[in-house]
């Protein structure tokens, strides 16, 4: 960014005229307001799905030409300039005018349009991809853009058209609703227990091995809570940050982990550990409050609630169904032919 701090105070004071504004690209206004809101390069590309360099080269294209600096640069981030706050405000008016002409143009529904869906790992891989096979049927001219991350993305903000997270949203002007609650439950691999056996008791586990998650929106501590021990580093096995990376070391023979209920209830050859102890988190989606306009994306979010309807998904419910319970009280609620995965064929994800 070395063009940042080089450029003449002359050149950055040249007023801006409407022949510049036509030169500006939206979408190098798109990214600035990604940077705007981060203050940080790195989280701006993470959230475009692009690299840093390719935001720093925007955003110095965007400052040659307005002809003003934008940001200056901070040892942990950036920080707008005077005048960069002055083009963020205009440019997330654009931003919300895009919206509602996005919503204008988007009511014809056999026309091609995009819903943009954030969602934990495990349930955008294990739980909402499975049914989207079903939903792309219904609803063949909706392009589903699935964002599978830890991180919770900001609706207000436009990151994402529907959010769906595990802890609850706490903005204030986004509608929230909760869906559900995932239950979660010690499990462990039949290969597990035929080479260190089964834990009877919390006390017996430490002398096990135990695969760790470490992420957003997952508690760091339950293991060190349940086994009231300052550190689990001793037993761990594995610590990964990723759902599916947990599930697939628990299948495996890892370790013992904590996955959702209701993998009992899709088919799996893991043994719940009855331990006494089990834990819940409740479930939410979050939305725009503009987003009911734009129809594709009314219609998803009405699609969603279904597939955590507690009725015909009962692992979802407020009420703790011991996995074995569900195995042997619900057949599998979807087609298990979906899950295309080579490792995981009917494990979900872990916490989320």
């Amino acid at each position: 960014m070395a063009k940042f701090s080089e450029r003449r105070a002359a050149n950055l004071e040249q007023p801006i005229g409407v022949g510049l504004l036509e030169r500006v690209s939206w979408d190098d206004l798109r990214v600035f307001v990604a940077v705007a809101r981060t203050l940080s390069f790195r989280k701006a590309a993470t959230a475009l799905r692009t690299s840093s360099s390719t935001i720093v080269r925007r955003m110095e294209r965007l400052e040659e030409t307005l002809r003003i600096r934008l940001f200056d640069r901070l040892p942990d981030g950036v920080a707008l300039t005077t005048e960069g706050r002055s083009v963020y405000a205009t440019a997330q008016q654009m931003e919300r005018a895009s919206q509602s002409l996005r919503a204008q143009l988007d009511r014809d529904l056999n026309s091609r349009g995009m819903v943009r869906c954030s969602v934990t790992e495990g349930l955008g891989t294990m739980w909402i991809l499975p049914h989207l096979a079903r939903f792309s049927r219904i609803q063949p001219s909706t392009i589903v853009d699935l964002r599978c991350s830890m991180e919770v993305a900001d609706v207000l903000r436009m990151e994402a058209d529907v959010a769906i997270q595990l802890t609850k949203p706490d903005r204030a002007y986004a509608k929230a609703v909760r869906l559900g609650r995932m239950h979660l439950y010690p499990f462990v691999s039949r290969r597990y227990i035929e080479l260190y056996g089964l834990p009877r008791t919390l006390a017996d586990v430490r002398q096990h091995r135990v695969v760790d998650q470490r992420a957003p929106q997952v508690e760091d501590d339950a293991w060190n809570r349940a086994l009231h021990l300052p550190t689990i580093d001793g037993i761990v096995a594995l610590r990964t940050n990723a759902s599916t990376a947990l599930a697939c070391a628990i299948e495996l023979g890892l370790g013992i982990g904590a996955l959702p209920t209701y993998i009992d209830a899709i088919g799996t050859d893991l043994v719940p550990v009855d331990i006494g102890v089990h834990s819940h988190v409740d479930i939410w989606m979050t939305y725009h409050p503009d987003a009911r306009s734009t129809a594709r994306v009314s219609i998803f979010i009405d699609w969603v609630k279904t597939l955590f309807d507690p009725k015909q998904y009962p692992w979802f419910g407020d009420e703790f169904i011991h996995p074995r319970e569900l195995a042997r009280n619900h057949a599998p609620r979807m087609n298990r032919t979906l899950l295309n995965l080579p490792v995981l064929r009917s494990v979900p994800g872990s916490a989320d």
